[in-house]
């Protein structure tokens, strides 16, 4: 070796010294005996010492009392087997600060051969930092009210809270290290890595099986209703699945029992409305038995005039029973097909009546529908009966509109004879008329009649009471 030659290995010791020296982590080298033959200042830094207190002595001196007596052995079985490879990989590490205090540390490990010896060159990290951001998320996790889980792109299980332990019946070091797939159903179990993949190769922060009812599988092999969310955390190790886990059991037996109780409410109602149905249909007939018993013309009209208003009693049970909600009718419906039916019933030539119909789209409660229906029926009869006689001809025109935000008014004209001059004075000397007044005041309706050219009843009413506000549905007259 030349002058030149021995100049270079000179300059390269010392640009190595500098580049251990200058990095940001700590740098060890020992020997075959265990001793330290070199350390840098990130390492003084961090353990505390100085440098003359860590060269020449043994690496046993960085490691805390609870590991110092089976390192050497460890040490040993590797220099037979020299490798660059993390040491203790899978476990916790820990380093002895001068003051006696223990240090998270991550170790690499590498071999180096020098003059035929071989020294350990290992790298040190302190991790302090990082176990205390990590304590910080355990404890985060481990005091969440719903089940947390965490698991790798593999969907190995790395973190579970006591809540999970709960929910499944597992301990949690039953579930560290295993697959997520041992917490699905059987059923499922194939489907569930494919799953997994996607959502690896897209993860976002979403419920799982959105739209699909999720299942789990607890230690004594029964299965459970979930509902679970989504979360992916990008680490230094990959990106890892964070799952929060719900036992919706409780919900979906109150669900069920919800729907059996509807079942059962809806049954009833069906039941109801096919007896009242019956029973109106039994009056129907027994009204139409006795029409063909009496004589004269005066008793068989007021017969019909009741089997009118029975029908539309019927009419407006039939279109509630029919609705989706049981609670409002459809105005419109009723009050059209209330009219046709009636024009029907007296055998009204449409050739010269022409009857038109003007109805806003409204719903009403049966509170409100009940007595218009019956009212509609009063108005429409009269005027088929007695505003065309001799077959006059003529228009009945049956308005419903709404007047405003919470008002609506019910118009019911006709171009006929008009009312007898009593009747406009004194609107109580028929039946129909006084039964018209007693319905109209339970709606709080106000009523204004014109007597002819057109003959006009318009009633206008509020379309909403609060509850309590109204008065039962009576037809009674006093």
């Amino acid at each position: 070796m030349n002058n030149n030659d021995h100049a270079v290995l000179l300059d390269n010791d010392k640009l190595m010294h500098f580049a251990i020296e200058a990095a940001p982590n700590g740098m060890v080298i020992v020997d075959d005996r265990g001793n330290i033959v070199l350390a840098n200042s990130s390492v003084e830094t961090l353990f505390g010492y100085q440098h003359k207190e860590l060269l020449g002595k043994p690496i046993e001196q960085l490691v805390p009392n609870r590991f110092a007596a089976a390192h050497p052995h460890l040490r040993a079985s590797y220099f037979v087997h020299p490798q660059a490879r993390a040491m203790g990989h899978g476990r916790d590490l820990y380093g002895l600060h001068k003051d006696g205090s223990e240090i998270p540390v991550e170790i690499g490990l590498n071999p180096i051969t020098i003059d035929t010896r071989t020294f350990i060159f290992a790298t040190i990290v302190d991790i302090t930092e990082r176990k205390r951001s990590q304590e910080m998320v355990n404890l985060a996790v481990e005091a969440a009210p719903n089940g947390m889980i965490m698991t790798n792109k593999d969907g190995v299980i790395t973190l579970v809270n006591s809540m999970i332990e709960t929910m499944f019946g597992y301990h949690r070091d039953e579930l560290i290290g295993s697959n997520i797939d041992m917490l699905v159903p059987e059923r499922y179990r194939g489907h569930h890595p494919a799953v997994r993949h996607a959502y690896i190769g897209q993860p976002v922060s979403r419920v799982m099986g959105q739209g699909r009812d999720l299942y789990a599988l607890n230690k004594q092999g029964e299965e459970f209703p979930v509902e679970i969310g989504l979360n992916p955390l990008h680490t230094a190790n990959g990106v890892m699945i964070l799952a929060s886990v719900v036992d919706i059991t409780e919900r979906k037996q109150q669900e069920q029992s919800l729907k059996s109780a509807l079942l059962a409410k809806e049954t009833l109602l069906s039941e109801i409305h096919h007896r009242v149905k019956n029973n109106l249909q039994i009056i129907d007939s027994l009204i139409g038995m006795q029409m063909d018993q009496v004589v004269g013309d005066q008793a068989r009209i007021a017969l019909r005039d009741s089997q009118n208003r029975v029908k539309t009693i019927s009419l407006i049970h039939q279109i509630l029973y029919q609705s989706q909600d049981f609670a409002q009718i459809d105005a419109t419906e009723f009050v059209g097909s209330l009219t046709h039916n009636l024009a029907q019933s007296y055998g009204v030539n449409r050739a010269l009546i022409d009857i038109q119909l003007d109805l806003d789209p409204l719903t009403l409660t049966m509170n409100r529908s009940l007595p218009l229906g019956l009212i509609v029926n009063e108005l429409v009869s009269n005027a088929l009966k007695h505003a065309f006689p001799d077959n006059r001809r003529g228009t009945l025109t049956v308005t419903l509109k709404q007047i405003d935000v919470a008002r609506a008014r019910l118009s019911i004209s006709d171009t006929g004879i008009g009312l007898p001059q009593k009747n406009a004075e004194s609107s109580g000397d028929t039946l129909g008329l006084r039964l018209m007044e007693a319905l109209a005041s339970q709606i709080d309706a106000d009523i204004n009649i014109n007597d002819c050219n057109p003959t006009r009843f318009e009633l206008s009413f509020d379309l909403e009471k609060t509850d309590g506000d109204l008065q039962q549905t009576s037809t009674s007259i006093e």
